[in-house]
């Protein structure tokens, strides 16, 4: 009995143990499964990131240049200031490091001695310091012979050398080097690279090892960009439109684009006024500025982002407005090449027009109307009741079919963030009459300056109509091309013909219509006005307006477009004539020599064209005369020497055929003084005729196109003044009794 009980214990007890063994074993070796198989290589990682760290080493931005290789946007060489505390050898020696990086780098010195009582050998002081602190360390280490314990480690930093120079376009980059607008952001993954890493070994108690156990893995700098924009072209463009934003007190920004007809190529795109590209987020306007202080401090944080938002858009690609009279040469190229007028086609306009049955009449921009005129007046008078009749006979569908066709009812594709598309009318006949009356003369719709812009080059290239980049090339780090920008071509509009008909109006339009203002002497320029209302937008001191000119050179064989456009002119003129003419004229002035343009000039032209001086001093004064008289210029000669010692005016100064250099030939007799004439309200061959007379010259400025209606409005030394003869007055010249813009 005894015994049976001891047996069946002993194998119950046997059992258990087995059990408890089995299942011991069992639960040791899923764990190991789980471990090894499961979690092993989560395990595997976070043992190596336990025992080593990483660093990273920032790869260098890539460059932004401009169409001729110079430097926009680049990164410049800053440091990371490192300490390695394991390798400073005493306290004291620590306390003599942290007092003297504190005083260089500007920070809490027991902040800097926590971090050197630290046993590391690499610790982040301060980043992006500039070369001068850098030399301040280098000192303070010979000085102290500190030869190891403080590490410079290079960096970049992202620099903008001409400041605010094409900043809408161009952008900036945050503190993490990442591009936040303009080209920078939108090419971000190729301006980057990739950034390389420092790998540093840890011991047992998470202490950095020396530099036998470091590994350092190079970053793999970015690419670079070149841009079609041409700095001396944008600078042309910033410069006039400065002047015209004071000329004319424009609140609200001022848009300038200057594209390659053929190509796409944007070769300036300017929005004034701007920001510097080093200092992004300091707000430029002074008013807004004071209008952010005035709000409470719980709503400062908001108002300064609102602002800087607004200072960073870019006006030329991100807002719309309606482009007034502008669009009338492509609602002028609908009707031509639909064959429905010729430039003889006849108008009546008595001052306005009822566009159907009980509507309201619409008003010409002259309140008398133009009477009977041709198609091609009508174009040269901006004439409203013309251009909506032409809009009635191409109807609705049709105009939305060539709308659609120029790129209005889609994003250009430039390549630059934020562009906007225009607002118009479907498709499915919500266009009613009215609509379709107001829109022919560029009313009632909305646009992006780019979009206009891209569109008045398929009116002069040959209708087509071609998409615009601002980035030519990108090159690798080693100089070599990755990608181009080829000529993309999106469809043809309209026919050559009627593109070749369209140059020809717009360059009488510049001659003789109401873009005179825009007129180039020497140059065949076409060109078309706008004068915009802003609906439902009115300042404080009455309604407000956007001034546009939109032209071509050579109106002939056209090679650049460009678009000039003013928001909110407030200084005592809104018509685009007046306020964006002078600015198209300016730039085309001083642009179309630069792209080696050549200069046709009319015969009256001829008489007053402007010559420079050459250089007579220390020439004889014969072979001085003989000089001067070939080039057509007077010489007046004081003193009985035989050489020249002083001119009047200096060389390179330009004055007109006929005018007066005085040649002195000893010092004491350059005291000849005459008076200046009055110059305002002439010609401007009578302008030089008297200037001559009374022994001044004139630098013409301003329009002066083929002899009807320039008239001198401006001199830049008053009259009366005492002057040394031959001296150069500045003459200004505006065409006068030019047709009223709408």
């Amino acid at each position: 009995m005894a015994r049976g009980t001891t047996i069946r214990m002993w194998r119950r007890s046997l059992f258990i143990l087995m059990a408890l063994m089995f299942l011991g074993f069992g639960v040791s070796i899923a764990r190991l499964v789980q471990l090894q198989i499961f979690q092993g290589e989560n395990l595997q990682q976070m043992a190596i990131d336990q025992q080593l760290k990483d660093t990273k080493i920032s790869a260098q931005r890539g460059t932004i240049y401009d169409c001729n290789m110079k430097p926009l946007a680049q990164s410049a060489t800053v440091w990371t200031v490192v300490l390695e505390s394991a390798y400073l050898p005493d306290n004291k020696t620590k306390e003599l490091v942290a007092t003297g990086l504190s005083e260089i780098l500007e920070l809490d010195k027991n902040e800097v001695l926590e971090k050197a009582k630290k046993k590391s050998y690499y610790t982040v002081i301060k980043r992006k310091i500039e070369s001068d602190v850098k030399d301040k360390i280098i000192q303070f280490q010979k000085t102290n012979k500190i030869k190891s314990g403080i590490r410079l480690v290079e960096d970049y930093k992202r620099y903008y050398p001409y400041g605010d120079f094409a900043s809408a376009v161009i952008g900036f980059t945050g503190t993490d080097s990442q591009g936040l607008s303009g080209v920078e952001n939108y090419y971000n993954d190729y301006l980057t690279g990739e950034s390389g890493k420092l790998v540093t070994a840890r011991n047992a108690v998470g202490t950095d090892m020396p530099f036998d156990y470091e590994k350092m893995i190079p970053a793999k700098n970015g690419n670079s960009l070149v841009l079609s924009i041409d700095e001396v072209i944008q600078h042309f463009l910033e410069k006039n439109l400065e002047e015209g934003i004071a000329n004319f007190n424009v609140v609200n920004k001022a848009v300038a684009i200057m594209m390659d007809v053929n190509t796409g190529d944007v070769l300036g795109m300017a929005v004034r006024g701007g920001y510097d590209l080093n200092h992004p987020f300091d707000i430029v306007d002074d008013n807004m500025k004071k209008e952010i202080e005035s709000f409470p401090e719980d709503g400062k944080a908001k108002a300064k982002a609102e602002a800087l938002e607004k200072q960073w858009r870019n006006k030329a690609v991100s807002d719309t407005y309606m482009p007034g009279s502008v669009f009338k040469m492509v609602t002028a190229s609908m009707g031509l090449e639909e064959n429905l007028v010729t430039e003889n086609t006849g108008f009546n306009c008595s001052g306005s027009l009822v566009p159907f049955k009980g509507a309201r009449p619409i008003r010409c921009h002259k309140h008398g109307g133009h009477g009977a005129q041709t198609f091609l007046k009508a174009f040269c008078n901006s004439c409203n009741p013309a251009f909506i009749s032409l809009g009635q006979m191409v109807g609705a569908q049709k105009f939305y079919q060539y709308y659609d066709g120029f790129g209005f009812t889609e994003k250009t594709g430039i390549d630059l963030p934020g562009e906007a598309n225009g607002i118009f009318f479907s498709k499915d006949g919500s266009m009613g009459p009215m609509d379709l009356a107001v829109a022919s003369f560029g009313q009632n719709f909305s646009i992006t300056p780019i979009q206009m812009a891209v569109a008045a080059a398929a009116v002069a290239n040959g209708g087509y109509l071609v998409k615009p980049h601002i980035v030519k090339q990108i090159i690798d780090p080693n100089g070599n091309i990755i990608r181009t920008s080829e000529r993309e071509v999106r469809r043809q509009v309209i026919s050559e013909d009627t593109s070749r008909k369209l140059c020809e109006f717009l360059q009488l339009n510049a001659k003789e219509g109401g873009a005179k203002k825009g007129y180039v002497p020497g140059y065949r320029i076409g060109g078309k006005t706008g004068t915009t209302q802003k609906i439902g937008q009115s300042g404080p001191d009455g309604l407000d307006y956007i001034a546009s000119f939109c032209g071509i050179a050579p109106a002939d064989k056209p090679q650049v477009v460009l678009l000039v456009y003013y928001d909110t002119p407030k200084g005592g003129s809104y018509y685009g004539g007046v306020v964006a003419g002078p600015t198209f004229q300016q730039v085309m002035q001083d642009v179309l020599p630069y792209l080696g343009i050549e200069r046709k000039y009319t015969d009256e032209e001829l008489v007053i064209l402007d010559i420079p001086t050459p250089f007579l001093v220390g020439s004889s004064v014969s072979e001085a005369k003989n000089k001067l008289e070939r080039l057509g210029m007077k010489p007046v000669v004081y003193g009985s020497g035989d050489m020249v010692v002083s001119q009047i005016p200096e060389a390179g100064v330009k004055i007109p055929k006929g005018g007066t250099v005085v040649l002195h030939t000893a010092q004491d007799t350059e005291n000849k003084t005459v008076k200046v004439p009055k110059l305002i309200g002439l010609t401007p061959s009578n302008a030089n005729k008297t200037a001559v007379a009374s022994g001044v010259n004139i630098v013409i400025k301003g329009a002066i196109s083929n002899g009807a209606g320039a008239v001198s409005v401006r001199q830049s030394i008053a009259e009366g003044t005492a002057v040394k003869q031959g001296t150069a007055v500045t003459v200004e010249f505006s065409v006068q009794n030019q047709p009223t813009e709408d």
